[in-house]
């Protein structure tokens, strides 16, 4: 397990002018990757690192979200490492998986944006924290799109539509983020 190539992006993602909730987060996000040597695996019981795509149409108006089956959220694409250091393509498989989508592009292999969140205790699982690496993934809204088992629903969605389906401040920032870039 690699978890060097994750520290190498935290730090620069950490470095450049980020606002200042999503800074505190990637300085925790590194202090935690530094201190767990199995942070990359989802037997790291406080939490562990998570690669998420955030899907873009080419003209950066629309998302692609999906219905979260076990959080009954909408939500980006992404998913658990299981050991992989290369986060961009955990994001790149986790979309594949989830979307159904063939046709996916990084728009840049630097992080986009990260985030911390708490996952709660289910069955088998204790509370634990997803430290999340995001990637701006382009893809095309005409492809085909099948929806997996960990999925209620898959939409592409106008980006000034994202907050009414989840006002969550890391969705808010996403979308802020992609607007400015477009």
């Amino acid at each position: 397990m690699h978890r060097a190539a994750a520290l190498r992006l935290l730090r620069a993602h950490a470095a450049r002018a980020l606002d200042g909730h999503e800074a505190a987060m990637a300085a925790e996000i590194i202090r935690f990757a530094e201190a767990h040597a199995d942070c990359l695996l989802r037997s790291c019981a406080p939490g562990h690192l998570t690669g998420s795509a955030w899907i873009v149409s080419p003209d950066r108006r629309r998302t692609l979200l999906t219905h979260h089956h076990k959080l009954d959220k909408w939500l980006q694409l992404g998913g658990h490492a299981d050991g992989d250091g290369d986060l961009l393509a955990v994001a790149l498989r986790e979309a594949r998986e989830e979307s159904g989508l063939t046709r996916l592009r990084a728009v840049s292999a630097e992080i986009f944006d990260c985030d911390r969140h708490l996952i709660p205790a289910r069955k088998t699982e204790p509370e634990h924290y997803h430290l999340d690496l995001r990637f701006m993934i382009e893809a095309d809204p005409d492809e085909p799109l099948i929806i997996s088992s960990e999925s209620k629903d898959l939409a592409w969605v106008e980006m000034t539509r994202v907050t009414a389906l989840n006002p969550e401040e890391s969705m808010a920032r996403m979308v802020r983020k992609t607007l400015a870039s477009g």
